[in-house]
């Protein structure tokens, strides 16, 4: 069985990482959405909060690709988790160039760590490249319209969060 793990911190879930998760559902037998516990981040959204986000949009990607998808916290590192579900893929979509540099230097980090356990770029479609969720953040924050970037769930969200609704 073909598992991959597609980790990031999904604070909140954007239509490009929805893009990458369907991409990579045809390369996998099962995909576990690593949801990072970063502290050092200072999520806008709770863990609880994110991982239930993400359950409700890969809900019917999971029936529509037919691939096995699951949320899965983790605090440790990427290496680990992947270990820990059985992931011998992990999955990191590309925006541009600057991306890249830094997941090069993970990809040899993490072969160095478990050669056992290969890397898959997905570059994101040129429609969402500038999608981010920092970005979607300051937007939602300053009463911009998200609906381009968001799944409508996603976007109550924010804009409750934000006291915009």
């Amino acid at each position: 069985m073909r598992i991959g793990l597609y980790p990031g911190t999904f604070d909140p879930i954007t239509i490009g990482h929805i893009d990458i998760i369907r991409r990579a559902a045809v390369l996998v037998d099962r995909l576990v959405i690593g949801v990072a516990i970063n502290r050092d981040k200072g999520p806008l959204f709770s863990l609880e909060e994110r991982v239930a986000m993400i359950e409700g949009e890969i809900a019917q990607l999971s029936k529509d690709t037919g691939t096995e998808m699951i949320a899965h916290p983790f605090e440790n590192l990427l290496i680990h988790c992947a270990r820990d579900v059985g992931a011998n893929v992990i999955v990191r979509g590309l925006r541009a160039v600057a991306d890249f540099e830094y997941e090069f230097q993970m990809v040899g980090m993490n072969r160095a760590l478990d050669a056992g356990v290969e890397t898959v770029f997905l570059m994101a479609e040129a429609r969402h490249q500038a999608v981010a969720s920092k970005l979607v953040k300051e937007i939602a924050r300053l009463d911009g319209d998200v609906s381009k970037f968001v799944t409508p769930p996603v976007r109550r969200a924010l804009m409750t969060r934000y006291g915009k609704d």
